[in-house]
C-alpha cells in the first residue's frame, strides 16, 4: 500500500513538473517583446556608452544585464526612413517619398506586405504602437482630421495605436487613438495646411513675443503657436485636443503601462516610440534643470526614468522574465534643430555623438551608429558585442525566432542575424548601406560598409550644414575609412587603397540597382 502511494506521488510529481516545464517552454517560445525607440539620441548620450556629464542608471542596468552593441545601426540619419526600414525590412532609399514627412503626409508603409507587427500577429501576438508615428496617415495628403483617418498603424499590423501623427514640432499637435483624434470637439474642427496659413491662430513669425521657446532662425519652426511654441506647418481648431508639451512623454508612458497591464496574459509586441530628445525639448516639471545640461539633458534623464517605469510595470505584471526589451534610437544626435533651448550653450563638455563624426542628417558614422541594447532575462547572457547589426534585420531575425516565414519579395533587405542579436555570435551582417540626410528622390547620400571598410562616393551635396552645425559627409572626392582603426573617420584612405575604393563602389552600385 505504502509503495503504491509512493508510486502515485511520484507520478503526480512528474505530471506537475512536466506541466511546469511545458508552461515554461511555451512561455519562452513566445516571449513578449517591447521595443523602446528613442528619437535623435546619440551614440554618446548614455553613460553606458561613455557619457560622463549625464548619468543614465536605468539604461545602464538594462545594458549590464543584456547585450550592449557597439556597432549597431539604424538605416538612415533621419527619422522617417529609419522607421520605414525597421517596420518593412526594406531600405527606404529604394522607394521615393520616404524622406522626412510633413505632418499631413499620406501613409508610406505598404498595407499588402509583411511588416514587423504583422509578423507578430501571424505568430499569435497582440500588437500595439504607443508614441510617435511619422510614417503618414490616410491615402492622400488632403484628409478630414475630424473623422476616421485610415489607413494608418492599424492597417499595417498594429491591433492598437495611440500616437501623434508626425513629430512634436509639426502640426497637428494632437493625440490619436486608432483612427481618431482624441478629445476633438466637433464644434471646433481641425484644419491643417503646410502650404499656407489657415485660421487665426498666431504664428511664431508674426508674434514672437508669445513664445516661451524661441525658434532658431531659418529652420521653419515659426508657424502656428501651440503651447507657446512655434511649429512647422499651420493648424486651426482642435483647441481642446491640443497637447501640452510637458505632458506628452508621461501621457505616452501611462498608455504603454496600461497596455502592458491589460495584456499580460497573452504574448504581445509593444512598439513604444518615445519623443525624447527630439525638439521641442520641454521636460516635465520634475526634470527641468535636473541635468545641468539644459532641456536636452533634462529630457534624456526623463527618457531614462521612462525606461525604468516600463521595467517596473513588466515586473509588477509578472512578465519581466519572459519579455525581450530592446532599446535603440532612430538616428544620431543633433543640438540646435529648430529651437533656442540652450542645448548648445549648456552642453558643458558633453559629447552627444561620442567620438563619432557627423550627427543627425549625416552619412558619417554619427548619423546611423546608435545605442542598441537587448535584454532577455535568463535567455541572453550579459556581454558587449561588436557584431554589426541593423534595425532593418529585426524583421528577418524575429521571423526565425517565431518560426514565421516571410513571403518572397517582402522585407527584401532584412537579414537573419538572430544569433548576433541574442549575443550567441559575434558575427552580424557583413555589409550595410548607410543613408545620409540628403534624401531627395530615390537615392540620397549613401555609403557602404563592408568588413570594417566604409566608402562614401563623391557627391555635390553640401559638406557642412551650418543651420544644425553638423558635417554631412558629402565631398566631391571619394572617401574611404578603416572603421576598425579609425572609428572617428579622421583619415581618408581613398588614394592609398584605390582597389578597395573600386571594389566597394561596384558593390554599392550593384546594391542600388537591385
Amino acid at each position: 500500500m505504502t509503495k503504491h502511494l509512493f508510486a502515485c506521488y511520484l507520478c503526480l510529481f512528474a505530471l506537475v513538473l512536466c506541466a511546469q516545464t511545458t508552461k515554461t517552454t511555451s512561455q519562452n517560445s513566445k516571449p513578449n517583446v517591447v521595443f523602446i525607440y528613442a528619437d535623435d539620441l546619440g551614440y554618446g548620450d548614455l553613460s553606458s556608452y561613455g557619457a560622463t556629464k549625464l548619468n543614465t542608471p536605468n539604461l545602464d542596468k538594462l545594458a549590464q544585464q543584456g547585450v550592449r552593441f557597439t556597432n549597431a545601426h539604424c538605416t538612415s540619419a533621419t527619422c522617417t526612413p529609419s522607421r520605414y526600414a525597421l517596420l518593412t525590412g526594406e531600405y527606404p532609399w529604394r522607394k521615393s517619398g520616404t524622406g522626412i514627412l510633413p505632418g499631413d503626409a499620406a501613409l508610406i508603409v505598404p498595407t499588402d506586405k509583411t511588416t514587423l507587427p504583422k509578423l507578430f500577429q501571424q505568430a499569435g501576438y497582440k500588437t500595439a504602437i504607443v508614441g510617435k508615428w511619422h510614417l503618414g496617415l490616410g491615402d492622400q495628403v488632403a484628409k478630414n482630421w475630424n473623422g476616421e483617418i485610415k489607413p494608418g498603424p492599424n492597417e499595417v499590423g498594429f491591433d492598437y495605436s495611440y500616437i501623434f501623427p508626425a513629430t512634436a514640432d509639426r502640426v497637428p499637435t494632437v493625440f490619436m487613438e486608432n483612427h481618431k483624434v482624441i478629445a476633438l470637439d466637433p464644434k471646433d474642427p481641425i484644419e491643417v495646411n503646410y502650404d499656407k496659413k489657415v485660421g487665426n491662430d498666431p504664428t511664431g513669425k508674426e508674434h514672437p513675443e508669445l513664445l516661451k521657446m524661441k525658434s532658431s532662425p531659418g529652420q521653419g519652426h515659426e508657424n502656428t503657436i501651440v503651447n507657446g511654441i512655434g511649429r512647422i506647418g499651420y493648424m486651426s481648431g482642435g483647441n481642446k485636443a491640443r497637447w501640452v508639451d510637458e505632458e506628452v512623454s508621461t501621457t505616452f508612458l501611462a498608455k504603454a503601462k496600461m497596455y502592458i497591464e491589460e495584456n499580460n496574459k497573452d504574448p504581445f509586441f509593444l512598439y513604444f516610440t518615445l519623443t525624447e530628445p527630439h525638439v521641442p525639448r520641454m521636460p516635465a516639471t520634475m526634470f527641468k534643470g535636473k541635468s545641468g545640461l539644459g532641456f536636452r539633458g533634462d529630457v534624456i534623464l526623463q527618457l531614462d526614468w521612462t525606461v525604468a517605469e516600463i521595467m517596473k510595470q513588466l515586473q509588477a505584471s509578472g512578465i519581466a522574465e519572459n519579455t525581450i526589451v530592446i532599446f535603440s534610437s532612430d538616428n544620431g544626435a543633433v543640438l540646435d534643430d529648430g529651437y533656442q533651448d540652450e542645448a548648445v550653450t549648456q552642453l558643458n563638455g558633453h559629447t552627444p555623438n561620442g567620438i563619432l563624426r557627423g550627427g543627425k542628417y549625416s552619412v558619417l558614422e554619427a548619423g546611423t551608429r546608435i545605442p542598441f541594447i537587448l535584454n532577455w532575462p535568463n535567455m541572453v547572457k550579459p556581454k558587449v558585442s561588436d557584431a554589426m547589426v541593423s534595425q532593418i534585420d529585426l524583421l528577418a531575425s524575429f521571423s526565425k525566432l517565431l518560426n514565421q516565414p516571410i513571403p518572397q519579395g517582402d522585407a527584401p533587405d532584412s537579414e537573419n542575424t538572430l544569433d548576433a542579436f541574442l549575443g550567441k555570435s559575434d558575427v552580424g551582417r557583413s555589409m550595410l548601406i548607410e543613408q545620409g540626410g540628403n534624401v531627395l528622390g530615390k537615392g540620397g547620400t549613401l555609403a557602404i560598409v563592408k568588413d570594417n571598410w566604409k566608402f562614401i562616393p563623391p557627391n555635390d551635396g553640401i559638406p557642412y550644414d551650418k543651420l544644425v552645425d553638423i558635417e554631412t559627409g558629402n565631398s566631391l572626392e571619394p572617401q574611404l575609412y578603416n572603421l576598425k582603426d579609425d572609428l572617428g573617420e579622421k583619415y581618408n584612405l581613398a588614394k592609398k587603397y584605390p582597389k578597395k575604393v573600386k571594389e566597394l563602389s561596384n558593390l554599392l552600385k550593384k546594391e542600388i540597382s537591385k
